[in-house]
């Protein structure tokens, strides 16, 4: 139902093994508990575009680099404007969103292989469409990471490698320092208790809901 207020986007953002998804559903359980009307979802999505996505970064098919960015893309776009379950609508329905990966993530991982200039680029639309609110980007050491990827996954997706995530987590932070000027961004040590990580995730989105 309308009720007058628009939702806000907050999207979660880390490298593989950052916790970046168990922080996702902690700040969903919060949001339950205080009554507060929410969406919360993922990217790639369960889309046919987005099932193409995951079979490429499983090794269950192949795609040059280009093409993997540019399905990213064609996948976040009909994730905003979608007419069954779009996040557009539901931000301006007054449902928040919480994403587990948007487009910051496409700029962290397929800069890779892709130019970011070229994946900014490819991004406006989504960008001009709907800007997170604020982007929480959960600072992993690489290394934590891959621990944690070993104990808890049975196969690694393509860009689950040390060297990989040491290169995502640069060219996050490179890409938050090219948009500092357009993009809120809170940076939290992820290193910590699941607990603490929870605490400070919350302080800062708890602002945007308070009257």
């Amino acid at each position: 139902m309308d009720t007058g207020k628009k939702g806000i986007l907050i999207a979660l953002e880390g490298i593989d093994g950052s916790g970046k998804s168990t922080q996702a559903r902690l700040l969903s359980d919060r949001m339950r508990e205080m009554g507060i009307p929410f969406y919360m979802t993922m990217e790639p999505t369960d889309s046919p575009i987005g099932s193409m996505i995951r079979q490429v970064m499983t090794g269950r098919m192949q795609a040059d680099p280009k093409v993997i960015a540019a399905l990213f893309v064609a996948d976040r776009l009909d994730h905003l404007l979608n007419e069954g379950n779009g996040i557009a609508g539901k931000i301006e329905e007054g449902i928040s969103v919480i994403m587990d990966r948007y487009y910051f993530s496409s700029y962290a991982y397929q800069s890779v292989d892709v130019p970011l200039d070229w994946l900014i680029q490819a991004n406006a639309l989504s960008s001009s469409i709907l800007r997170p609110t604020v982007n929480v980007f959960i600072d992993t050491d690489p290394d934590t990471a891959m621990e944690r990827i070993v104990k808890n996954r049975f196969a690694t997706e393509l860009f689950e490698e040390r060297d990989r995530l040491v290169q995502v987590r640069r060219n996050y932070l490179e890409a938050f320092e090219r948009l500092g000027d357009k993009e809120r961004v809170t940076v939290i040590d992820g290193n910590r208790s699941q607990e603490t990580v929870a605490q400070e995730v919350w302080d800062a989105v708890a602002g945007y809901f308070i009257e």
